[in-house]
């Protein structure tokens, strides 16, 4: 199907933007970019009209507006399908992709998400006992996915996914936050081919410019 005229509302820097921005970018599907620029009330209000929660991404096609990552790539795949499919046509895979999004969501991106947001508040607000439920949940969380991996080129087996596009800005941004231990050499070894992976380069590179506004300070790496 022909493609209408879709626009997407991300920050460079956001993961959620990142993940979808990998979906569209596996597939060169035409679409405009409409930044939502740190301090550009316009662009806010503008996204404030689309969808109140005000949370990004969010994308529009021709009138229905699409909040949500994972949704967004749900609808690319549906209705404007490319060379990379994200969800597999067998049932018993498509739910096994949909799991492992959802384990990249909830138990990578959640508390790596807690840890980061804790950093931003006033000291005597700060939960410390939060960000030491985050940090064991990470620690779970990359032995079960090491474990996983093993044998494993993507997530969910030889072919790239939507359990792909949620784990790269994921495992990139959480090795920032709690680093993942040369013990979880599968994890590493993942994380490394994803970040190699063209369409999820290009949204690093993208992102490179907005390093300085990261709460816990950027490492000088990835």
């Amino acid at each position: 199907m022909a493609s209408p005229q879709l626009k997407l509302y991300p920050h460079p820097f956001s993961s959620y933007c990142q993940k979808a921005l990998i979906a569209l970018y596996e597939n060169d599907t035409p679409f405009v970019f409409k930044e939502l620029a740190i301090g550009d009330q316009a662009a806010s209000d503008e996204l404030g009209r689309l969808w109140p929660i005000k949370r990004f991404p969010v994308l529009v096609d021709g009138d229905k507006v699409v909040p949500e990552a994972t949704i967004i790539i749900e609808r690319l795949d549906a209705l404007y399908p490319g060379p990379v499919r994200f969800i597999p046509d067998d049932a018993e895979a498509a739910l096994d992709v949909r799991f492992l999004d959802r384990f990249f969501d909830h138990y990578i991106h959640t508390p790596s998400q807690k840890i980061v947001f804790d950093a931003i508040r006033e000291p005597n607000r700060r939960d410390a006992q939060g960000v030491e439920e985050a940090r064991a949940m990470l620690e779970q969380s990359y032995a079960w996915l090491d474990a996983h991996m093993a044998g494993r080129e993507w997530a969910s087996g030889e072919r790239f996914t939507l359990a792909d596009c949620s784990a790269a800005p994921s495992l990139f941004y959480v090795d920032w936050v709690h680093k993942i231990d040369a013990r979880f050499a599968n994890v590493l070894a993942y994380r490394q081919r994803l970040n190699a992976r063209p369409s999820f380069a290009r949204a690093i590179d993208e992102a490179r410019p907005y390093r300085q506004y990261f709460p816990l300070g950027a490492p000088e790496r990835d």
